[in-house]
């Protein structure tokens, strides 16, 4: 695995549970500035930057009128999309 892999890549590799995932995208909405979530066994992720590295993400999740599930999903994709580091 890469020095620095996607959650998506440590979620293949089945370092990461669907659950794990989950409770990254309920830390982010719960708090957006979170910047060292623990993802997985040796790995965090900066929540707040994983966001705002993804414009989509950031754009739905600032729109008022965005559906709270569209929010979860914009949220979880800019997740799998960010790279985690060693703890």
């Amino acid at each position: 695995m890469p020095e620095s892999p996607t959650v998506g890549e440590i979620f293949k590799a089945k370092a990461v549970t669907d659950e794990q995932v989950n409770a990254a995208v309920d830390a982010y909405l719960a708090k957006p500035e979170t910047d060292a979530h623990p993802i997985a066994d040796g790995y965090v992720l900066d929540l707040g930057a994983a966001i705002a590295g993804h414009s989509w993400a950031s754009q739905v999740v600032a729109n008022r009128e965005s559906s709270p599930s569209l929010k979860r999903g914009a949220v979880r994709t800019a997740i799998l999309l960010a790279r985690a580091r060693k703890a």
